[in-house]
């Protein structure tokens, strides 16, 4: 069977469709800017992403473009990518076939964490110790992400981790469906905006110790199938407002 053929192409063209149009949605999108990718053949390195300068709320299915990791030559072309998505999600999807969908963006919430001096998501609630012992922090900003050696950086500062917070950059989550990630993105979004409400209050945070944190964050895994049945609402809000995302 042709790798290709690992997954229903289709179904998750339509999800990671329906990721974009909630990400434009829920206000966490960067003009016509930012790239979600997910893998379509065992390897990784057949994926699809979204085209270049296309804004999220006009994404459908149909429009997402199939890519090869391994051909560089798409780079010439009218068709091209993004250059920093082909160099972030080219690279993780080449290095992790493991990471079956990567959403990279910079939600308001997340980003103004991510220019904290001191980065990282304290664990003061189930929504922020949800992420304890599972969020990597790359403290070393490189810019726009447009050059092979930035991706490599990126690949490497992720780990095996779900989540990565970008100093003076964004967030990537990643999951091995589409409503893994987006529940990823969706509750880390609501951890840090919770982080920087209390930050702002001027008094001390009360930080859980480790073991709390850790139990909490193990808690959460009876809960994995929240994702699967949130997605599905947001989707079916989507059927009845903006059905043209499955086109």
């Amino acid at each position: 069977m042709d790798a290709v053929q690992v997954v229903d192409i289709d179904a998750l063209r339509i999800d990671l469709a329906a990721a974009f149009r909630l990400t434009a949605r829920f206000g966490w999108h960067e003009s016509v800017g930012n790239h979600f990718s997910a893998a379509v053949s065992a390897d990784g390195r057949q994926f699809l992403m979204n085209p270049k300068w296309r804004h999220f709320e006009s994404i459908r299915a149909s429009d997402l473009l199939f890519l090869d990791a391994d051909d560089t030559s798409i780079m010439e072309t009218a068709d091209a990518p993004d250059a920093s998505a082909w160099t972030i999600h080219g690279t993780l999807h080449r290095k992790r076939p493991d990471v079956r969908v990567v959403l990279h963006c910079h939600p308001p919430h997340a980003t103004a964490l991510a220019a904290l001096k001191d980065l990282g998501l304290p664990p003061i609630d189930m929504n922020t110790a949800r992420f304890f012992g599972d969020l990597a922090i790359d403290p070393d900003c490189g810019g726009i992400a447009d050059d092979a050696g930035e991706g490599e950086h990126i690949a490497a500062a992720l780990g095996q981790c779900s989540t990565l917070l970008m100093a003076n950059h964004g967030l990537t989550c990643t999951g091995d469906t589409v409503a893994q990630a987006f529940e990823q993105l969706y509750f880390f979004e609501k951890a840090a905006q919770t982080v920087l409400l209390a930050y702002a209050s001027g008094k001390p945070l009360a930080v859980m110790s480790d073991e709390v944190a850790a139990n909490t964050a193990e808690g959460w895994r009876a809960y994995a199938g929240m994702a699967d049945a949130h997605f599905a609402h947001l989707k079916s809000v989507l059927d009845k407002e903006a059905p043209d995302y499955r086109d």
